[in-house]
């Protein structure tokens, strides 16, 4: 296994470790190391939330919809997704994308910048241990799988998020990314 591997490996496992913590001791609550400081230039912004995309999300994607379409309470929606998400599904890292993502107002200057650079940094740290991943990123349709799959998690949590909102996908390239203490197996 390449250190590349390694690294995109266990940088998925903690991933998953922290949002199943999350969903299970915090209601869901983002934990810093799910939320990034994203880097463009000299320039840092965030916490920015990101998620995690299932490499088949459809499933999964209609279990959100019907969890939100469902009721009109916050709070039951809330529940009914922390039900969903603190059993098994972050217990297999290994059925996630390499990648993330993240929603932006569809108006929004920096989601902007970020789509005009084509790439930036994304740093995540949190219990002694950090990662800088160099991303190329992408605006995704509507239509796309990873797009439903971040609306319809995200609005489980957030009754107010817009019907039209842009989902921006970073894509790491593992051989340009880095951990601290460096990943070793």
């Amino acid at each position: 296994m390449t250190r590349a591997q390694q690294l995109r490996d266990y940088f998925l496992g903690w991933q998953c470790r922290l949002r199943q913590h999350a969903v299970r001791k915090t209601d869901g609550k983002p934990s810093p190391g799910m939320q990034a400081t994203l880097i463009l230039g000299e320039s840092a912004y965030g916490p920015v939330n990101t998620g995690l995309v299932k490499q088949d999300p459809a499933e999964i994607t209609s279990e959100f919809m019907h969890i939100v379409r469902k009721t009109h309470d916050p709070n039951q929606r809330q529940q009914n997704a922390i039900k969903l998400l603190s059993s098994v599904y972050y217990q297999y890292p290994k059925e996630f994308e390499d990648c993330l993502t993240a929603t932006f107002a569809v108006d929004s200057a920096l989601a902007q910048r970020i789509l005009d650079s084509g790439n930036c940094r994304l740093t995540f740290e949190q219990y002694n241990q950090k990662f800088d991943l160099s991303c190329a990123v992408e605006s995704l349709a509507e239509t796309d799988a990873a797009y439903q799959t971040t609306y319809w998690h995200n609005r489980m949590f957030n009754p107010v998020l817009p019907a039209t909102i842009l989902v921006i996908k970073f894509v790491p390239d593992w051989e340009s990314s880095s951990a601290d203490p460096e990943v070793t197996r």
